[in-house]
This record gives C-alpha cells, structure tokens and sequence, in this order.
C-alpha cells in the first residue's frame, strides 16, 4: 500500500481519522512534517488575529504558540507514558509529536479569523476542533482509551497553564506596565 501524501495525511487527521494519525505515529520520517504543520497553523493563527495583535503580536504570537506546542508536547508525553499509561501503552516522544504535530492542521483555517463579523467565532470552531484532535493524537500514540486521552490532554494543559503559560503571561504584563 502506497504512502499517503503529507496533505492526504494533514486532511485525515483534520478529519479526525484515526488511521491518519497510525499511519504518522509509525512515519519516523514524518516528524519535521507534523512540526511544519505546528509552525503553518501557528502562522495562519498570527494573520487570523492580524487585527488584534498587529506585527509585534503575529510574530510573537507565531514563537510562543511553537514553543508552547513543544512544551505542551513534552508534557503530555510525560503525562501519557507515564504517569496514566497502561500495559499496552507503548509511545516515544518522536511518536506523540508526531501525531500531535498532525493533530494541528485545523489550525491552518485560524487564518479565517481575519473574516469580518464572524472571524472570532471561526476560530474558537477551528481551536474546538484542534482540541478534538490533540485528544485522538494522544490516544492513538498512547494506545489509551479515549477517557484516558482525554484526562491526559487536560492534566497536560493545566500543568503547561500553571508552569509556562502563567508565569509569561505575568511577566509580559510586567513589561507591558513598565514599558
């Protein structure tokens, strides 16, 4: 059976197919793919948000949301493979970012927020999305029921809150004020 091309594999996961996301757990290859789909969708996330945010908060917001995407990764890697895996988990670090890497391509249409009246709610319906993806990456990599996906992808984000994502937002309202 022939290989899928990165946008067949982009457009299953985007359409929360849990075989796209086997197939791209399994593609060691696929890694630099999953991370140019973060950095993609990280970009669409910046021009979506254009007018709010202006240059300074595009290009700010595209570094913050990649790093914070490996951050998030690496948390919930150590929260799946360790801390709720089970006997059949079986899961590498390369494996997850993987397939979190893919579970981002929703977030190519972010850059629809800039569409009058309706942009905001097109991206809280493309982050849902996102959201429901990162949920099947996890399971689908971790071998887990979707329960256990689920209380991973939500440990993993309260953990990224409380110790990287508070602790910056506090510090660039600091700056913000003194500035």
């Amino acid at each position: 059976m022939a290989q899928a091309s990165v946008v067949e594999r982009a457009m299953g996961a985007a359409r929360l197919d849990p075989q796209a996301y086997e197939e791209v757990e399994r593609d060691e290859a696929a890694t630099g793919t999953a991370l140019a789909i973060v950095v993609l969708s990280a970009i669409a996330s910046g021009i979506g948000s254009f007018r709010e945010a202006g240059v300074v908060g595009l290009i700010g917001g595209v570094v913050f949301t990649v790093v914070g995407f490996v951050l998030y990764a690496g948390i919930a890697y150590l929260i799946g493979a360790r801390l709720f895996a089970t006997a059949e988990t079986s899961v590498t670090w390369g494996q997850l970012i993987r397939t979190l890497g893919f579970a981002q391509s929703p977030g190519l249409l972010h850059v629809l927020g800039l569409v009058p009246v309706i942009g905001g709610l097109i991206r809280f319906v493309v982050s849902v999305w996102m959201l429901v993806a990162t949920i099947i990456a996890i399971r689908q990599a971790c071998d887990f029921s979707t329960g256990r996906a689920v209380l991973t992808a939500v440990v993993a984000w309260i953990v990224y809150v409380i110790f990287v994502a508070l602790p910056l937002a506090i510090v660039g309202a600091l700056v913000a004020a003194l500035g």
